[in-house]
């Protein structure tokens, strides 16, 4: 499985310190090391680094532990492929643009309804409808992008642009439900969602077992 790292605070925060800990669990102290990425949001930009090789010998790695950086918000992710080739295409976070907005995205787990299946035949959420409705596309080979380009059409379909932060929240809980929806002993869905530089999401499942706290459902988290 992989492994995630995100932060979103209250004033812009050097994340170097946190970062250069995680990069070691790309091949060093743990077995992550299918590749890496982060994703960090400055103004309405987004600085993206992405390496398939190890974090903890990645020279990338290196330049952005030593780049004096401080963000609102920004995610990281490590790699342990189970599935898709090890490869730029499908390194974590991966991005896309919509209503002006720089999203961005990252995952630990299975998504059995979205994994080692044709692009033509991934299930479409909420009300997209069909898929020349369908404006985003993954690039690689990973269920995790797959996942992500079906929850940004079906935001599309419903909204025409940003709604409130409230309604955005619902959405995204009921899309998630129904990528979990009917696989809950197979799926592990763990993400990372950014929209723009200040909102950050986390989702978990099934998150909470028999005799652990650890929290599961739909998170939101924003800057002010």
């Amino acid at each position: 499985m992989c492994q995630l790292l995100g932060m979103n605070c209250a004033a812009p925060t050097d994340f170097s310190f946190s970062f250069r800990g995680f990069a070691k669990r790309g091949g060093e102290t743990d077995k992550h090391e299918h590749g890496w990425g982060i994703a960090i949001y400055e103004g309405r930009g987004l600085r993206t680094f992405l390496d398939p090789m190890p974090a903890a010998i990645s020279p990338v790695a290196q330049l952005v532990q030593r780049y004096p950086m401080k963000t609102f918000n920004m995610m990281a992710h490590i790699r342990y492929a189970t599935q898709g080739t090890v490869s730029l295409e499908n390194v974590h976070p991966f991005q896309r643009e919509m209503w002006g907005i720089q999203w961005s995205f990252c995952h630990n787990g299975e998504v059995p309804k979205y994994s080692h299946i044709d692009p033509c035949e991934y299930p479409l959420l909420g009300n997209t409808g069909c898929r020349q409705n369908c404006t985003y596309h993954p690039v690689g080979d990973t269920d995790s992008e797959a996942v992500f380009c079906a929850i940004l059409n079906a935001l599309k379909a419903e909204f025409n642009t940003l709604p409130t932060l409230p309604v955005l929240y619902e959405t995204i809980q009921r899309l998630s439900a129904e990528i979990v929806s009917g696989d809950e002993e197979l799926t592990i869905f763990n993400f990372l969602l950014g929209c723009g530089q200040y909102t950050l999401f986390a989702y978990s499942w099934p998150g909470a077992r028999p005799g652990s706290s650890v929290w599961n459902g739909l998170f939101l988290h924003h800057s002010s």
